[in-house]
Formats: C-alpha cells, structure tokens, sequence
C-alpha cells in the first residue's frame, strides 16, 4: 500500500499541470470508481468545472477532459468546484454553489443539446433534485434559463455579426429554424429580422 501510495503521488505530481497524459493507474482509479484512491488525488473535468474523488459514482469523463489534482485545495485554486455527490472537501455543497455549476455549465454549453437528464449527469444530482433546486435559489426552470441564454446570445449574433437567422439559430442550440424564430420572438416581441434591423446602428461587424 506504502509503495501504491507513493507512486500514486508521483503520478499525480506528473500531471498536475493538465498538460501531460494521465497514466494508466490512475486512469483506470476514476473509470472504476476506486474507492482505495482516495485522498491520493483528485481530478477535475475542464467541461464542467467539477472535481471528485477518484471513488465518485458519476458518468466517466473524457480522458481529454480530465485535470488530475493532488489536493481538494489544489483544484479549488484553480476554479473547480467540489462535486455534490461524492463531496471531495468533505462538506456538503450548498444548494446555491451547486446551482452556480450548473448555470455555468449552460453558459459554456448553451450551443448543444440540454436536457434535465444532461444537466443532472454533468452536474452529478437528480434531474428532480436538480429541477426543484434550481427553481428555489433562481427563480426559474433549468430549461427557462437555458432558453433565455440562447436568445440573449442569438441577439449579440443578430447585433454584432453578419450570420444569418439559420446559422444563429445553429449557433445557439435551436436547429429548427421554425421554433427559433418563434422562441425569439416570445422573449423579445420581435422576429430576428425584425430585431436586426431595429438594431442595425448597434453592429460592429465581425465573424
């Protein structure tokens, strides 16, 4: 155990920067769950800003997605939030920092595809739990906060680029062009269309 320990900690110290290739031990420690390697690292998943124990039942991340830390402290310092299922700091997570993952998380991924199911997976909760806490500390839905996200990004696309309605409603999440424009037009009382030429003095074209 002494000499599993030690060369955990040397793996750790290795790939502490997130620029090196985690190595295989450790690798294999988060896929499985590896309760014996706890407190010997932790790691961090750069797409949702979340760290864990090597033990946390959560989905596994990507292996390119995956910062290894040698503290809790560590990976804090570097703006990672403790995760809310297998509390690496060993304190339970407030219900308000978790909502703050979870809206930075929308923020990052507003352009794919969210569901309750996504968030609550990424976000390691409940969809219910998640739902009705977020609800509580915001004031509304996950999924009313992900579609007021879109539209206010689709209106910096409409006021500062040259992209058509199509491609904005692309670049915010909504394919269908048809639901896009009535979405937009719900939030703002405008159509795209509408809306970019009311708003042409305002454009500083870029790409």
């Amino acid at each position: 155990m002494e000499n599993q320990t030690h060369l955990v900690t040397q793996n750790a110290n290795e790939v502490g920067t997130g620029e090196e290739n985690i190595p295989d031990e450790i690798w294999r420690a988060i896929v499985h769950n590896d309760s014996s390697y706890d407190n010997k690292f932790f790691y961090g998943v750069k797409t949702t800003g979340i760290f864990c124990r090597p033990s946390c039942k959560s989905r596994p991340p990507k292996m390119e997605n995956v910062r290894i830390f040698q503290s809790a402290q560590q990976a804090i310092s570097e703006n990672f939030r403790p995760c809310k299922r297998c509390k690496p700091t060993g304190q339970r997570l407030p219900d308000e920092d978790w909502v703050a993952q979870i809206t930075q998380f929308i923020d990052r991924n507003y352009s794919e595809t969210l569901t309750l199911e996504t968030l609550a997976d990424m976000c390691h909760g409940s969809p219910y739990h998640l739902h009705r806490t977020f609800k509580r500390i915001k004031g509304i839905t996950p999924a009313e906060y992900i579609r007021q996200t879109r539209i206010s990004n689709a209106i910096q696309y409409l006021t500062t680029t040259d992209r058509t309605i199509s491609e904005i409603a692309l670049a915010v999440g909504i394919p269908n062009i048809a639901y896009f424009i009535t979405l937009f037009k719900k939030q703002t009382g405008y159509t795209p269309a509408d809306y970019r030429q009311l708003n042409s003095h305002k454009k500083t074209w870029r790409c």
